[in-house]
């Protein structure tokens, strides 16, 4: 059955939960250089957080390079962004830019340099490459690969949107209502996804992530419910609801790009592309699922009944956990 073989992704999400107990995304850092006059630079250098709390990255420009005056510290969505200049006495062509401590984290890292010429050249650094070389700018395909992996690793890190998915997949009880939910959860987080890199709207973080908590929450007892042969609104009808909370996993979804500073003209190739990677790492997870669904049912592996109620619970508890806790954190910030 599905939710025999659901029982397994579960424990795998506890796993990763575990080792990421505040159920965010990992969010992109961006690092931006304006040349103004030959050798000096103003920078922008927003340091990302997960969950609430912020991931230890330092900037490091070359020896030749100097920082004049004190850096400027402002808060935003996510992160908290550093404003400086920087003098470099030979300039930054042909010279590395690294991130120290990218290599212990799970995220990435966009460079963008504005030359005095009117030249721009994009980087994105990865924990497998740190550095980059000003002036071997990369590739438009370059970009566009960078883009297409940061949507996939963005719903795959999302422990919190999986689960949802997840809670989703244990309520469906056809192929047709599975495609029917996935379909509307899709079409209804791209439009805010869409509708916030553009800006015509946002939400504020705290809120927008107590508000998936409790979306994940309100699966919980639902779930149970499709098991004991009831029916609700949303038994019944679960694209509905997925549609509706869909809205609000888009703004959650769009912290990936709106936090990287995007020029206007590279938006819609960088949301194409940021999408299509969100639509590809989710229904790999709903693939794996469903491939496994089908393999226990050919090998007649069977499970013990306890285990059948594991993942509702846990979908129930964790997204209890993560509503209480952000909640808290909301409350804080109200409070500040």
């Amino acid at each position: 059955m599905m939710r025999r073989t659901i029982f397994i992704l579960t424990v795998l999400i506890i796993c990763n939960w575990f080792g990421s107990a505040s159920g965010h995304e990992v969010r992109p850092g961006y690092l931006e250089l304006r040349e103004g006059t030959p050798g000096r630079y103003e920078m922008l250098w927003k340091r990302p957080a997960r969950g609430e709390v912020l991931i230890e990255l330092d900037p490091v420009f070359p020896e030749a390079c100097t920082i004049t005056g004190p850096g400027r510290l402002e808060t935003a969505p996510g992160a908290i962004l550093t404003r400086a200049t920087i003098v470099c006495r030979d300039g930054l062509q042909g010279q590395s830019i690294r991130v120290d401590g990218l290599e212990a984290t799970m995220t990435d890292v966009l460079i963008r340099v504005y030359h005095a010429d009117g030249a721009m050249e994009t980087h994105m650094l990865r924990p497998v490459s740190p550095a980059a070389m000003i002036g071997a700018a990369g590739s438009s395909g370059q970009r566009a690969v960078a883009y297409l992996r940061l949507g996939i690793e963005h719903i795959l890190m999302g422990v919190d949107h999986l689960l949802f998915v997840l809670g989703l997949l244990l309520i469906v009880s056809s192929r047709l209502m599975l495609v029917k939910t996935i379909t509307s959860f899709t079409v209804a987080h791209s439009i805010t996804l869409a509708i916030a890199t553009f800006g015509y709207a946002s939400a504020p973080m705290l809120p927008l992530n107590a508000a998936i908590a409790l979306s994940i929450l309100f699966l919980g007892p639902e779930i149970i419910r499709a098991q004991r042969g009831e029916s609700s609104l949303t038994i019944r009808h679960p694209w509905v609801v997925a549609f509706a909370f869909g809205l609000l996993h888009g703004f959650g979804f769009a912290t990936g790009l709106t936090t990287m500073g995007l020029p206007r003209a590279e938006i819609p190739l960088a949301l194409l592309l940021f999408n299509l990677g969100v639509e590809a790492g989710q229904l790999f997870f709903v693939l794996i699922i469903v491939l496994l669904a089908r393999s226990f049912r050919i090998l007649e592996i069977s499970w013990p009944r306890w285990a059948e109620a594991v993942p509702a619970y846990t979908v129930g508890g964790l997204g209890a956990y993560w509503t209480i806790q952000r909640s808290l954190i909301l409350l804080g910030g109200l409070t500040l």
